[in-house]
C-alpha cells in the first residue's frame, strides 16, 4: 500500500467517524463515553494523516 493510498483509507476513516459522532450527539440517549472514544480514535487518525502528509 502506498502512502498517498494510506491516506485515502485514513480520510475516509475519519469522515466516516465524523459522521458517527455527530449522528451520536444529535441522539439525546447517546452514551458520552461512546462519544468521547469516537472522538479519540478521530484524533487519532487526524494525526497519522498529518504525520504521513508531511513525508
Amino acid at each position: 500500500m502506498t502512502i498517498a493510498s494510506h491516506l485515502v483509507e485514513l480520510r475516509k476513516k475519519h469522515e466516516t467517524l465524523s459522521e458517527m459522532v455527530e449522528q451520536a450527539q444529535r441522539n439525546p440517549g447517546s452514551d458520552a463515553l461512546k462519544i468521547a472514544d469516537l472522538k479519540k480514535q478521530k484524533l487519532r487518525i487526524k494525526e497519522e494523516i498529518e504525520r504521513l502528509s508531511q513525508h
